[in-house]
């Protein structure tokens, strides 16, 4: 089968590789659509993970085969898969920071040499844990493969916006409104909030008024301030989320954020970028700070139902398609974005 080979640093491979080998309990998949995320892209350009490696995780497709002890799940069933399934006993799984479980690390899906997501090829296997707990979630027949695949990335997204507690009447500020950004609009919308969206690109501050956005600024407005406090009776916001990984961005968000108020860092800043702060700000003003990483086990069924009954309209994202074979120019049109430029999906058969 054919899959794009994470070689070293910017260096992919399109090759063929063997068809994973199954075990009883696994179910191989053929890969339909994976989508392009930030954090594949990460591990692609920077030197995070020894190669060789495949990686892809937002991932539907089609049951292919399955091991002989499986039971549930047959041949030619749609799914959505999972990468990764915390083990439910551990200390953290038990106070819900299931994204920290080692079993939720560890043991993921793979398309061959270190398991490490495995989207970004023809097949991909789901081991046995996975399968047994969840890690596969049936498409309905109504929604289409490019649509699943967004139900892992709404996870994400839908823990940060329960991780800060946001509820009807709130006003949130979103930084960045790329798909991440604006899928943050829709679901604060869903929960009955209003977003303010800022970013740097005037068709991605449109975009986010087209999904819901009560309002949308370019962050280097000097008056933005102001704005903001006069769209919120001069309170500022309930709550700031993060989706660029920016010290401008969480400095601005301290001067847009109501005391009391929140800011949750969602996007991954680079390890060697220290933001110096007063702690007196956060002690005299109460704010709360929180980090939100990755998915939630107990946000699964919701996530999909967000997404298979079309609460929030993931098809708008939508910008992009790239065959397999072209992974590396759709990664460059991620990291050098047009205008018009959101959610890149990512195909193994050619489009």
């Amino acid at each position: 089968m054919k899959a794009q080979v994470f070689r070293g640093v910017k260096d992919l491979s399109y090759e063929d590789v063997p068809m994973p080998e199954l075990g009883a309990e696994e179910v191989l998949v053929q890969v339909k659509v994976v989508g392009l995320c930030q954090s594949d892209i990460k591990k692609i350009l920077y030197p995070l993970y020894e190669p060789p490696r495949i990686f892809g995780h937002e991932t539907a497709g089609v049951i292919a085969a399955v091991g002989k002890d499986v039971q549930s799940w047959q041949v030619g069933q749609r799914v959505v898969v999972m990468h990764h399934i915390p083990c439910m006993r551990c200390d953290y799984c038990l106070h819900d920071n299931f994204s920290m479980c080692e079993t939720y690390k560890n043991i993921t899906t793979t398309a061959g040499f270190t398991p490490s997501g495995g989207g970004f090829a023809d097949y991909v296997k789901v081991p046995g844990h996975i399968v047994q707990n969840g890690g596969l979630i049936p498409i309905p027949d109504a929604i289409s493969f490019e649509v699943a695949s967004f139900v892992e990335p709404t996870n994400c997204c839908l823990k940060a916006v329960k991780k800060a507690a946001v509820s009807p009447g709130e006003t949130v500020l979103v930084t960045g409104a790329g798909p991440i950004g604006l899928m943050f609009v829709m679901l604060i919308n869903y929960f009955g909030a209003r977003a303010i969206a800022t970013d740097l690109l005037p068709s991605r501050m449109e975009k986010a008024l087209e999904v819901g956005a009560t309002a949308a600024f370019d962050p280097r407005d000097p008056e933005i301030v102001s704005k903001i406090q006069a769209l919120t009776n001069g309170m500022g916001v309930d709550t700031t989320l993060l989706a660029v990984p920016s010290d401008k961005a969480f400095f601005q968000a301290l001067d847009c954020t109501r005391k009391g108020g929140k800011i949750l860092f969602f996007a991954e800043f680079p390890d060697e970028l220290e933001i110096p702060i007063n702690p007196n700000v956060l002690y005299r003003r109460e704010i709360d700070l929180m980090g939100s990483y990755s998915s939630s086990y107990r946000l699964q069924s919701l996530a999909a139902d967000i997404v298979f009954n079309q609460k929030i309209d993931v098809e708008a994202l939508i910008s992009d398609r790239y065959d397999l074979a072209h992974l590396a120019q759709a990664v460059e049109r991620a990291i050098a974005p047009k205008p018009e430029t959101y959610k890149i999906l990512i195909y193994p058969e050619a489009t």
